[in-house]
């Protein structure tokens, strides 16, 4: 049995090292993936174009104007004069936010009122336009706090000069400390997923397309008439492509530290584990492709067909605490979903099997009952 495994694995692996492109197709693709995900899903605001309409010119209104000019996330690009003027320069995509100091701001200031400004915000991206008023509201926060304890102590030392001292009013300062992405980079984020959906869609259409190839090209039939078992001929088929896929998870890795900087705090071997874990899934869903599929064509149209899905409900891009519920229940059964959060956790905590065991035992539960169903029905079409 060991020798026909080792056959066809040897088959296997000539065949697709054979061809120059194919030999490309099993790495290149994973790293050019890699890049352009890593490059392109970026959600930061990084430096958001600002339009400053300044209503009062006051030395308080031009010191708002120099913290916004003072901020990193801020480019005043346009000093529109006219309500017309805001309009347009929302309209045609120019600004992202208008920033409209009202009238008698400066004097509500120094009497301790309520001073008003208005922030436009370009809302057509929902995702920048809640970043962008953000980073606004805290500029405009920080002024606030500022004036107030400066008019504070306006208040104190008069009271020292005419009458008895007043004890101050007692402030909170408020310290915040961000665990695990400190500079809060999207791309932190978002490349182990691509990991995640690199892996898993690789996998699934190799083995897939490899036994279909079989079907079409007319060697399905005489390996079927050979001593090879089905089982063996399913061991030997799937093993060379989850080899690719590990290969692949390895180099992946290594391009995202050395590249995008993203950090890796975990153990690699737990989350060699876990690939492993989860390429019984991917395996075994692409055997099971390969039962339903005549053509390449078709196991490649029903491999995105059930990547799709996956992909979209693993948590990749959408938090699935914001999901309907009845759709929350549905990821419990998506394997793409537990590989994501173990590797995330890998990576940007460096959590260990104490905290991943829940995911971990999900996992290996759905990949022996998905290779198992597959590696049924694959032995029985072969029959």
């Amino acid at each position: 049995m060991a020798n026909r495994i080792a056959y066809i694995i040897r088959k296997e692996v000539r065949q697709a090292f054979r061809e120059p492109r194919m030999r490309a197709m099993l790495f290149v693709p994973p790293m050019i993936q890699l890049l352009v995900f890593g490059y392109a899903v970026n959600l930061d605001v990084e430096n958001a174009k600002m339009a400053w309409m300044d209503q009062d010119r006051t030395p308080q209104s031009r010191d708002l104007l120099s913290r916004f000019q003072g901020s990193t996330r801020f480019s005043v690009t346009a000093a529109p004069e006219t309500d017309d003027q805001v309009t347009s320069l929302l309209d045609s995509g120019k600004v992202d936010v208008v920033v409209r100091v009202l009238p008698n701001f400066g004097r509500d200031v120094l009497r301790g009122r309520t001073a008003e400004v208005q922030l436009l915000v370009n809302g057509s991206n929902s995702n920048t336009a809640s970043l962008v008023a953000s980073y606004a509201s805290g500029v405009v926060t920080g002024y606030a706090r500022d004036a107030m304890n400066d008019e504070s102590r306006v208040k104190l030392v008069s009271r020292t000069v005419n009458g008895p001292v007043h004890p101050a009013i007692p402030t909170l300062n408020l310290r915040s400390r961000v665990w695990f992405n400190p500079d809060l980079r999207s791309r932190v984020y978002f490349v182990p997923g691509v990991v995640v959906n690199i892996i898993a869609l690789v996998t699934l259409m190799l083995t897939a397309m490899a036994i279909v190839r079989e079907k079409e090209i007319g060697t399905m039939e005489q390996l079927m008439v050979t001593p090879i078992k089905p089982i063996e001929l399913m061991i030997g088929k799937t093993l060379p492509f989850a080899a690719v896929g590990l290969i692949d998870m390895v180099m992946i890795v290594i391009v995202a530290r050395l590249i995008f900087h993203v950090p890796f705090r975990g153990s690699g071997l737990l989350l060699l584990f876990a690939s492993v874990c989860f390429l019984l899934t991917s395996l075994g869903a692409g055997l099971f492709i390969s039962t339903v599929s005549r053509t390449q064509q078709q196991a490649m149209m029903t491999t995105f067909l059930f990547f799709q899905p996956c992909f979209l409900l693993s948590g990749f891009a959408f938090p699935i605490r914001n999901m309907p519920v009845a759709v929350q229940y549905l990821t419990l059964l998506n394997p793409v979903r537990y590989f994501m959060e173990i590797v995330r956790g890998l990576f940007l905590k460096g959590s260990g099997i104490a905290i991943l065991w829940p995911q971990m035992l999900a996992l290996t539960v759905i990949g022996i009952v998905v290779i198992t169903s597959s590696a049924a029905r694959f032995h029985k079409r072969l029959e």
